[in-house]
């Protein structure tokens, strides 16, 4: 049931996509979380420069030398491949960015009767996106261990961890706008299983180059669904929506 809810919430987000509202907010969004890769790519070349010096060969690739290589086919293939890691912390940016412009474009064509979401503050939502980067990005680098232990599953292992961290954020910030955060905090413990499996299904096409880009709006939306297909009490529209689901 709880795979049926998610797949529902996924098409129906990927239905929106010619909405132009929603497509504004997509194609910004991909723009966007296109800048933050490469910056991330590029924080990610002048680390390697700082601990092994300017030029680095890699396997298939050759010699990379930090800037001056940033912009060439072989360091673009090179950001592609480590796109798999590097969206992670970028989708988890992107969706606090975005968050509020997603759900209103979603909340305006398919729940336009329901009660209106309270916006979260700009500080509020830069202290959350903080937050949840923090977390996910030491969590991470925790996990390296369990990698290199668990080499065979390490991919199922990452899915998993950030399926769960993810989920956790995209879930909490879809629903504070209605029930507020300690209310969003409950519901998230109460649909844990939900959430986290949510979280994978979006964990994992971020690991696939080229369609992670356009993850993070997806995401936004197919949790803000999420939000309105559970069981919300505190939620004024809670038991209209459950009526018509069923």
């Amino acid at each position: 049931m709880a795979l049926g809810v998610i797949l529902r919430a996924f098409a129906l987000a990927l239905g929106q996509m010619t909405d132009r509202r929603f497509l504004r907010v997509l194609l910004l969004g991909v723009g966007l979380t296109l800048a933050l890769l490469v910056a991330a790519y590029a924080g990610w070349l002048w680390l390697v420069q700082a601990l092994v010096g300017p030029e680095v060969y890699l396997p298939f690739l050759g010699k990379v030398s930090w800037l001056a290589d940033l912009v060439s086919g072989a360091s673009l293939l090179l950001m592609l491949i480590l796109s798999t890691f590097l969206m992670v912390p970028v989708a988890s940016a992107i969706t606090s960015l975005f968050l509020e412009d997603v759900a209103q474009a979603v909340e305006a064509r398919h729940y336009p009767q329901r009660a209106a979401a309270q916006p979260l503050g700009f500080l509020d939502s830069l202290r959350d996106t903080l937050g949840f980067l923090g977390v996910l990005i030491a969590a991470n680098l925790l996990a390296v261990l369990l990698y290199l232990v668990f080499m065979p599953f390490a991919l199922l292992i990452f899915w998993g961890l950030n399926g769960f961290l993810l989920g956790r954020e995209y879930f909490t910030l879809a629903a504070a706008r209605h029930v507020g955060r300690p209310e969003a905090k409950r519901l998230r413990r109460k649909h844990f299983f939900t959430i986290w499996l949510a979280g994978i299904l979006m964990a994992a096409p971020l690991s696939i180059p080229l369609v992670n880009l356009f993850i993070p709006i997806l995401g936004a939306a197919t949790f803000t669904h999420l939000f309105h297909s559970l069981p919300t009490p505190r939620a004024p529209y809670a038991d209209t929506y459950q009526d018509r689901a069923l």
